[in-house]
């Protein structure tokens, strides 16, 4: 049985959905991964599956270049002849479903989070609306990574209450991330990691802010950024205003690493003040290790979090409130934010591994056959 899975890049196959992979391979599968081409391309044969390269204009909305997208999955998809495609991400889930169901190939979706498309209510929202319903309406079924998004989809018409689901986010691989307890110190200065695609609507913006407030009192405190710059993105944050911040001292930017997990044994506190997501991996990974959290109250973020218990939740938008969240964690003793860490630990074991994601998978592909 043939497996296509389409995606936005080659690395969002690597990084979020190996696992998977690597099951379907060890259970008889071939695997099909398909993105536009990226420096970690190469990585996916590791995983024992072949890569297509489809070109594709992620964020544009150029409607000759979706149309272009709709063909070049028609064409894919007709060679290839799957016995399932897999979507994940908008246009993959959009275009590369629609062409499927053209050709007769079941298809599973996977909405793992609405983007900043779905923040505002304007006419690219609508016409958003419009595609996914008419690419939804005829798949086998459609996961979530959290109830909102789904009860939205749900009361919205965009697709049928008999045919969805809710994953744990991507799930997240608790051998590859270790619980991994804090070594305090009385000479350790304590850090705090933000990682992601350094995007406004992360709340990036925010975490600067709250970073000036809190250095008026602690001056010697670490506020570290991890992750892709000048991305193909509106909400992108320029390198040119990274370096501002950095030579201001506000923030230490470190770079993008395969190696999250280095960064976040070191930190203190793992922050994220995003404005929405499906389930935010990097949220999932640090509970996973054993760091607690500072994130926003919001879609997707809240599910990583038992306030007060692994983390605490802030207001979104609101670097004064962040700033108090992130106060409150540095006044905590060590004691307290070791327990919060292994709390997460344990969020994680019993609601996030994934091998709840990868049995999902193969339990309804099967019910396809």
């Amino acid at each position: 049985m043939k497996v296509v899975i389409g995606l936005n890049t080659a690395w969002n196959l690597v990084n979020f959905r190996a696992g998977l992979i690597r099951a379907l391979v060890a259970n008889g599968y071939e695997v099909v991964t398909v993105a536009p081409s990226d420096d970690y391309a190469s990585r996916l044969t590791e995983l024992g599956c072949r890569f297509v390269a489809l070109p594709m204009d992620n964020k544009g909305t150029h409607p000759g270049r979706d149309l272009l997208l709709f063909f070049r999955f028609l064409k894919l998809l007709r060679n290839e002849r799957p016995d399932v495609f897999l979507g994940y991400t908008i246009k993959p889930n959009i275009f590369g479903s629609l062409a499927a169901h053209m050709l007769g190939i079941p298809v599973i979706n996977n909405i793992a989070g609405l983007g900043a498309v779905f923040m505002r209510d304007n006419w690219l929202t609508r016409l958003v609306r419009r595609l996914y319903k008419l690419a939804l309406s005829r798949s086998c079924h459609v996961f979530f990574q959290n109830n909102e998004d789904l009860q939205m989809f749900v009361e919205q018409g965009l697709v049928t209450v008999n045919k969805v689901s809710r994953l744990p986010g991507s799930g997240i691989d608790l051998v590859k991330f270790p619980y991994t307890p804090m070594q305090s110190s009385k000479n350790q200065t304590f850090c705090f990691l933000l990682v992601a695609r350094l995007l406004w609507d992360k709340g990036v913006g925010e975490y600067v802010e709250a970073a000036r407030i809190l250095r008026s009192t602690y001056p010697d405190i670490k506020f570290q950024l991890l992750g892709f710059l000048d991305v193909k993105n509106p909400s992108a944050v320029s390198s040119e205003q990274m370096a501002d911040w950095v030579k201001e001292g506000v923030v230490e930017y470190l770079g993008v690493s395969d190696d999250v997990k280095h960064y976040m044994v070191a930190a203190d506190c793992v922050v994220l003040p995003s404005y929405r997501e499906g389930v935010p991996r990097s949220l999932l990974e640090a509970a996973a290790i054993g760091r607690p959290i500072v994130t926003t109250d919001v879609t997707g973020c809240r599910d990583a979090v038992d306030d007060g218990l692994n983390g605490m939740l802030c207001k979104v938008r609101d670097p004064l409130d962040l700033a108090e969240k992130m106060l409150e964690m540095i006044q905590k003793t060590p004691l307290e934010r070791y327990s919060m860490g292994a709390a997460g630990r344990l969020k994680m074991e019993s609601e996030f591994d994934e091998r709840f994601v990868i049995d999902k998978y193969l339990q309804v592909i099967q019910e396809i056959r």
